[in-house]
C-alpha cells in the first residue's frame, strides 16, 4: 500500500517564543524590509568564503616570503575556500537563496525568471561582501604583509621586489588576482572559461530537483568540493571563478595601492569571463541534461514544500496585518500590490 503518512507542518514560532521586538521586526521585514535581509545574506555569504579563502592565501604568501615553513599551501587554500562556501550556504542560503556570485544571479535571471532589479541588488551586495572581507583580512595581516615585503626586498633587491609585488606571488596577490608576468591571456581565458563552465554544470546539477543522487542536504558539500577541485587544479594557471571575490578584492587593492594595482587587461578577463561561462554551462544542462518528465525525489519535494509553507505563512502574515490582500497560497506574485518583483512565485525557488 502507498505511504499516506503526512508530515505535520511545524513553524519555529509554534515551539520557540521569540522576544516581542523580534516579532515586530519580522513583521516589518516581511512587509517592507525583506530585501534588506536578502542583501545582507548575500553580502554575508560572500564575506564568509572570501574571508576564509583570502585569509588562507595571506598565510601562504606571507609565510613563503618570510621563509616561515608550514603556514599554508595550495591544498590548504582550496580547503579554506571550500569550507567558506559551505559555511556561506549553511548560514545564509535560507534567507537569500544562496547565490553568492554575480554569475549565478545573472544565470537565474536568464533561465529561472529571477527579477532583474533584485538581481542588481544581489550583485551589489555580493561585491560589497567581498570588499569588506578582503579589506578586513588586509587590516589583520597588515604587519605580516609589511614584514613579507621587507623580506622580499632584502632577499631579491628593489627591482625584483617591485616586479613581484603585483603577481600571484606578491603581497598584492593576497588582495587581488593577478597573472604571472608574460602569461598568455588567451590560454588564461581558456582556463577560466572551461573551469567556470564545469562549475556551472555542477551547480545546475545540484539545482535539479529530479536529480535523485543529489538531495538538498548534499548540495552544499558538493558545490564546495567542486570549487576546491577547481582551485587545486587550475588556480596556478590564473582562476577567478567568482566576480564578487575578484571585483571586491580588486577594489581593496586599488584602495591600498592605487592604480598600479589595477591588474591591466587581466582584470577585465577575471571579472567577466565567469559570467558567460556560467550561462553556457547552465544552457548545456538545460538543453541536454534537464528532463521535465523525470520524477522529483521525496527529499527535493520536502525541501520545496518547506519553502512553500514559509512563503504561505509570510504572505498570510502580511495580509493579516493589512499589507496585502489575501492571495492564493504560493502565488503572491499575482497579488494586486504589483510587487511581483519582490514576492515572486515559489516556483522560482533559489538554492545554492
Amino acid at each position: 500500500m502507498p505511504n499516506t503518512e503526512v508530515t505535520p507542518t511545524v513553524f519555529l514560532r509554534d515551539i520557540v517564543q521569540r522576544p516581542a521586538y523580534m516579532n515586530l521586526w519580522e513583521k516589518h521585514r516581511h512587509r517592507k524590509a525583506h530585501w534588506v535581509a536578502e542583501m545582507f545574506a548575500e553580502s554575508l555569504g560572500v564575506f564568509l568564503y572570501s574571508y576564509a579563502g583570502v585569509g588562507s592565501t595571506a598565510a601562504f604568501i606571507c609565510g613563503t616570503l618570510t621563509g616561515a615553513p608550514g603556514l599554508g599551501s595550495l591544498l590548504q587554500i582550496g580547503f579554506a575556500y571550500a569550507f567558506g562556501i559551505l559555511f556561506a550556504i549553511l548560514v545564509c542560503s535560507g534567507t537569500s537563496g544562496g547565490h553568492f556570485s554575480p554569475s549565478v544571479t545573472i544565470s537565474f535571471v536568464v533561465f529561472k525568471g529571477f527579477p532583474p532589479l533584485k538581481g542588481l541588488r544581489y550583485i551589489f551586495a555580493q561585491i560589497l561582501g567581498g570588499y569588506i572581507a578582503v579589506g578586513l583580512v588586509y587590516l589583520q595581516y597588515k604587519d605580516l604583509i609589511g614584514l613579507a615585503d621587507e623580506a622580499l626586498l632584502a632577499a631579491k633587491g628593489p627591482l625584483v621586489a617591485a616586479a613581484t609585488k603585483f603577481t600571484p606571488n606578491g603581497t598584492a596577490g593576497i588582495l587581488a588576482l593577478y597573472t604571472l608576468p608574460g602569461a598568455n591571456l588567451t590560454r588564461v581565458l581558456l582556463n577560466e572559461f572551461v573551469t567556470d563552465t564545469l562549475l556551472a554544470l555542477v551547480i545546475w546539477a545540484i539545482l535539479d530537483p529530479t536529480n535523485i543522487l543529489m538531495p538538498p542536504q548534499v548540495g552544499p558539500w558538493v558545490v564546495s568540493l567542486a570549487y576546491a577541485v577547481a582551485i587545486w587544479g587550475f588556480s596556478p594557471a590564473a582562476l577567478a571563478a567568482n566576480a564578487a571575490r575578484d571585483v571586491g578584492g580588486r577594489l581593496v587593492a586599488l584602495t591600498v595601492y592605487g592604480t598600479q594595482a589595477s591588474g591591466g587587461k587581466y582584470a577585465a578577463l577575471a571579472a567577466l569571463t565567469n559570467i558567460p561561462a556560467m550561462l553556457f554551462g547552465a544552457w548545456l544542462y538545460e538543453v541536454f541534461l534537464t528532463d521535465s518528465s523525470r520524477v522529483m525525489s521525496r527529499a527535493h519535494l520536502e525541501f520545496m514544500q518547506a519553502h512553500q509553507k514559509h512563503h504561505e505563512a509570510m504572505v498570510a502574515g502580511i495580509a493579516a496585518d493589512g499589507g496585502l490582500p489575501r492571495v492564493v497560497a504560493g502565488n503572491a506574485s499575482q497579488s494586486s500590490t504589483g510587487k511581483g518583483e519582490e514576492h515572486h512565485d515559489i516556483q522560482q525557488l533559489e538554492r545554492v
